[in-house]
């Protein structure tokens, strides 16, 4: 068997040194779904009807969170996509509600504040576990997002979002627009989403696709987040997000955070570097303006440097790679591939080198990526192949260089999905 092949760095990566089209920090709003519902919304109808034929609790919160100091507010376009619609029956309504929910917030808005466009979960699966391919999820989102930015909005929120397939496919439709892409996952207490998902992969993967702000959202208040964008931070090369739940008032948890010390709290998210805040569940105006006083008198820390850009990622890991890498034995694409992707477990490499001939040898590897446990390189002859193999691949590979195709066009699609080339 020949000797591994070691891959050295030739270049430095062109880290994004956070130059963005708005200022920082950023406050954005509360928690839109929790208000309402204190305002009258019934619950298990579709949000998005509710708040068409009921316009005027919508409006009044998002005028009360910009008087409090929100920077931007977010339209209630999250369940606005065809998937989510189709569980009301409101499928062929996409287009006209998404125009109309971002024309009422502009209006709420007058000028006075950014209007974000916010995308959440389809609530699809993608195959091999789920109904449908990544390309009908990115498809589902390019709908959504194409009547957003003909509205008007002037970013897209990625939130709440359980998976890194979910956001990587609102990212890429997202990115088409060009518009700022802010992109948030949800994590438990121990810091995994449902799909085992994590903030520093997830921040590693969606950085190096363009992704403008990175971070969290709900599920836990701002004592839980800490560690997890913490540890993220010093890795980050775009804005953290930190937009924790408050807890309800009326719950018997106990987690309820008034807003002082809601406001306290994420006050150590800022040391951590965060500098893009708000609110979410049961955070109420009176909380966005404990923020805006938190953030008008709080000097924030410098960022951190980058201590290894050269970090690989799937879904639930971050890889910090060396200076110099070693790949498997190329793997072929064959009836083999799944246990010779287990197999490379015992392998002393840094990565598998996965041979990609054509685009069925991408699709192939797509289904059976989850065998792999360490960070994947593609070796491609083409660029139908490789741009197919890097767009379903759920996470950040690498590219090498040494591929039997054109040079600029490798760059180029590496470039596209954020890999790294050897």
């Amino acid at each position: 068997m020949p000797d591994p092949k070691v891959l050295t760095h030739t270049k430095e990566l062109n880290i994004n040194q956070m130059d963005v089209p708005f200022k920082l920090p950023l406050l954005l709003d509360g928690a839109t779904g929790t208000n309402l519902i204190a305002a009258g919304m019934p619950r298990g109808v579709c949000p998005e009807q509710w708040i068409l034929e009921n316009p005027k609790p919508l409006q009044d919160l998002q005028r009360s969170f910009i008087e409090a100091g929100s920077d931007a507010v977010l339209a209630p376009t999250f369940g606005a996509n065809r998937a989510r619609l189709s569980f009301y029956k409101l499928a062929d309504q996409v287009e006209e509600m998404n125009a109309r929910l971002v024309a009422l917030s502009k209006e709420a808005a007058a000028g006075r504040a950014l209007v974000g466009a916010d995308l959440s979960p389809t609530g699809l699966f993608i195959e091999p576990f789920g109904e449908a391919s990544f390309e009908e999820i990115v498809e589902i989102y390019k709908e959504q997002v194409e009547v957003l930015k003909e509205a008007g909005a002037d970013f897209v929120f990625c939130e709440t979002m359980m998976n890194l397939s979910d956001i990587r496919a609102a990212l890429l439709a997202a990115k088409e627009t060009g518009l700022p892409v802010f992109c948030s996952i949800t994590v438990d207490k121990t810091g995994h989403t449902l799909s085992g998902a994590s903030l520093l992969p997830t921040l590693i993967t969606l950085q190096s696709m363009g992704a403008s702000a990175v971070g969290l959202n709900c599920s836990t208040g701002p004592a839980d987040m800490l560690p997890f964008l913490a540890e993220a931070a010093s890795h980050a090369t775009v804005p953290l997000i930190a937009k924790p739940n408050a807890g309800l008032p009326d719950s018997d948890d106990g987690d309820y955070l008034p807003p002082e010390a809601f406001a306290k709290e994420l006050s150590a998210l800022l040391d951590a570097g965060v500098t893009i805040i708000g609110g979410c569940c049961g955070s109420t105006p009176a909380h966005i303006a404990a923020l805006r006083e938190l953030l008008d008198r709080k000097v924030l820390p410098a960022k951190a440097e980058e201590p290894d850009a050269y970090a690989a990622a799937r879904e639930g890991e971050a890889f910090f790679l060396g200076d110099d890498i070693t790949l498997s034995d190329p793997v072929e694409c064959d009836l083999d591939l799944a246990d010779n992707l287990i197999d490379m477990e015992d392998e002393q490499v840094s990565a598998v080198l996965v041979h990609i001939r054509n685009r069925e040898d991408a699709l192939l590897f797509a289904e059976n990526a989850h065998m792999s446990r360490l960070p994947v390189c593609f070796s491609a002859d083409g660029p139908e192949g490789l741009d197919t193999a890097l767009r379903l691949y759920q996470g950040r590979a690498l590219v090498d260089s040494d591929s039997e195709m054109d040079p600029d066009a490798l760059h180029t699609i590496a470039a596209k999905y954020g890999a790294i080339v050897f």
